[in-house]
């Protein structure tokens, strides 16, 4: 760090013992060439650099940039004798710069220390010996063996009965999450208490934790609206404010008596320095980082500055059931089968019909039924979206779904499915009704908790789903949910977003499956549960939340709020100090002291205003 400020102590000091020399202990010799010599060598090391940016943008066309005003403000103060200020503004200016530079480099490596927690090697099995490699080259098949305490270099299967692993390089939650064999683990979990052997299959650069990091590193490239006016901004109000104090320096001449040029060049100088757009420039881009960077720290991943800007004027927040208020993980309530194949294979052929779908439900059966059996030959498999499944088995058809699958393919049945108030799958073999399962899901811990956060902000709530309307009716009632919507196909789901955009203003959808990914797409703030959500859906929203809690939604709302209010307190703020010391050093009431606070000292406080959101809680 000494490093970056030894400049701006050198030339302090030097500035220092000239100001003693010319008013504590005044010295004959001090004066002249050697006067000027003294704060030319303190002006130089803070200088130089400012210059030569100024010189090499210039090159590039950018003319009026701050580097030009900072230059022109302070060799005129030259000009006209008043070296010590000459030295002042640029000294100030250099270490506001340095602190600017370190404030961005440290938000930035806060961010990538946060999140980049995969180890560089990892220990794999090969027969009966292990062998340590690079992670990067580990290949899918691998079999990792992750002693206790530590992390995880790849996603993969666990293949251990249970482990216990530390989730919060993911998620931002410290309690421990238990799996069992079989268990999707990722990138950047640390393993708890116990030797445990993890099955590779995600390549290195696809895990999640990679595709994580570069979500965020992108993230600065998707600018806010306020970002981008305000970098506009800039490049039209620069050569205004460059005009205007050549204007202040000679127009005078032409309206005052007793003109005195170098009065006026003064009050021209002041000018520049003041409007210098340096702080603004720097601090709103910083304020909007450090937004993304508060949000990663809990978990929650926005795709860019825009979106903390959209999400902040979310008027209605509208939500899949299974996996986001609910845990989608299924267990079988009740067996319900007709009298001719109560003794039959079908639940066998419904157990291995289900494995070939990523939907919970095929979990919940294969726990109820057991192994699949490998002898069962399915033919002809379709996935029917919103429906269900089909297939041929031992020459017949096999449809494992709800019953509007059956009601598609006129399977006569005697149920009526409004009845029931457990999600239902159905199964007809060979066009017979065969009966049908009843199955469970229960309600994440925080799903009420977050509605009510929802409604205290005044925030519409609707649920939508694709099971039964009895069902989500159910759900909705014991969360407190005033709106909800049941059997719907995913063009359903994306039409009722269009109805609510139209009725009632900006929406945020949330959802986890691959079916949520179209109406993620056309809402203002798609936002995806991305702990174990479909990769079609992570890679349309423009929020990840990372572990799946809906608690994080109204969070990412108050995070966005936030920032948003911190950016337009950071423009109010330095507006209002600048036109006030323009209007003062215009009328010649305004000292270049006052210059450098106005431009330099709102700067430092205007980035201290920006950072200060990554200390925050949003519990």
């Amino acid at each position: 760090m000494l490093r970056f400020f030894a400049p701006a102590i050198f030339s302090f000091v030097v500035m220092l013992l000239g100001l003693g020399f010319d008013y504590l202990f005044p010295q004959d010799w001090f004066q002249g060439w050697i006067r000027f010599g003294w704060y030319l060598a303190a002006y130089l090391p803070v200088g130089f650099p400012v210059l030569k940016e100024a010189w090499g943008s210039i090159l590039k066309g950018d003319i009026f940039s701050e580097f030009l005003l900072m230059g022109i403000a302070t060799v005129g103060a030259f000009a006209i004798g008043e070296y010590p200020e000459g030295v002042a503004v640029m000294l100030f200016y250099s270490v506001g710069e340095v602190f600017q530079a370190m404030a961005v480099t440290r938000a930035k490596t806060n961010i990538k220390t946060l999140l980049d927690q995969r180890p560089d090697e990892v220990t794999i099995l090969e027969g009966n010996s292990t062998k340590t490699i690079k992670a990067s080259s580990a290949k899918i098949g691998d079999i990792i063996q992750l002693k206790a305490g530590e992390k995880l270099g790849l996603d993969g299967e666990l293949l251990s009965e249970k482990a216990s692993f530390n989730t919060s390089a993911l998620t931002g939650e410290s309690k421990p999450d238990s799996k069992q064999k079989g268990a999707v683990v990722l990138a950047g979990m640390v393993n708890l208490n116990m030797v445990s052997q993890v099955k590779v299959t995600t390549a290195y650069t696809d895990s999640k934790l990679s595709r994580i990091l570069e979500l965020v590193q992108n993230a600065t490239a998707q600018k806010a609206p306020t970002e981008l006016f305000i970098r506009k901004f800039a490049k039209i109000y620069t050569p205004i404010v460059v005009f205007l104090a050549i204007g202040i320096c000679f127009l005078p001449f032409l309206i005052v008596d007793n003109y005195e040029f170098s009065d006026w060049l003064y009050r021209a100088l002041i000018f520049l320095v003041i409007s210098c757009p340096c702080g603004l420039v720097i601090s709103i881009p910083l304020g909007y980082f450090g937004g993304i960077g508060a949000a990663s720290k809990n978990g929650i991943l926005f795709k860019g500055s825009n979106f903390l800007d959209s999400i902040a004027e979310i008027k209605n927040v509208v939500m899949d059931k299974t996996g986001t208020m609910t845990e989608g993980v299924f267990n079988v309530q009740e067996v319900h089968l007709e009298p001719d194949f109560e003794n039959s294979r079908i639940l066998d052929f419904a157990n291995a019909l289900e494995s070939k779908s990523s939907h919970p439900i095929a979990t919940a059966i294969k726990n109820h039924v057991g192994e699949i059996d490998s002898n069962i030959v399915l033919e002809n498999v379709e996935e029917i979206s919103g429906h269900g499944l089909r297939a041929q088995v031992e020459g017949k058809e096999l449809l494992v779904g709800n019953f509007k699958l059956m009601d598609r393919y006129s399977i006569p049945h005697s149920i009526d499915p409004s009845n029931i108030v457990y999600t239902v799958v159905a199964i007809a073999y060979g066009g017979k009704f065969a009966g049908f399962l009843t199955i469970a899901d229960s309600i994440k811990d925080d799903a009420q908790h977050t509605i009510a956060q929802l409604k205290s902000i005044g925030v519409g709530i609707t649920m939508l789903s694709g099971d039964k309307s009895n069902v989500v009716k159910f759900v909705a009632d014991k969360l407190g949910i005033p709106n909800s919507f049941g059997d719907l196909l995913p063009e359903d789901k994306v039409e009722k977003v269009k109805e609510i955009k139209a009725q009632k203003g900006t929406v945020a959808f949330i959802g986890d499956g691959v079916n949520d990914a179209p109406v993620v797409a056309i809402s203002d703030v798609g936002i995806a549960m991305g702990g174990l959500g479909s990769d079609a859906t992570i890679e349309t929203a423009d929020v990840v939340i990372q572990d799946d809690n809906p608690s994080k939604i109204p969070m990412a709302i108050s995070i966005g709020k936030k920032t948003k209010q911190i950016v337009w307190q950071n423009i109010g703020f330095a507006f209002g100090i600048k036109v006030l010391v323009l209007v003062l050093g215009a009328l010649g009431m305004a000292t270049m002291w006052a210059a450098v606070f106005a431009d330099v000292g709102v700067a430092l406080l205007a980035i201290l205003n920006a950072i200060r959101i990554q200390r925050m809680k949003f519990d």
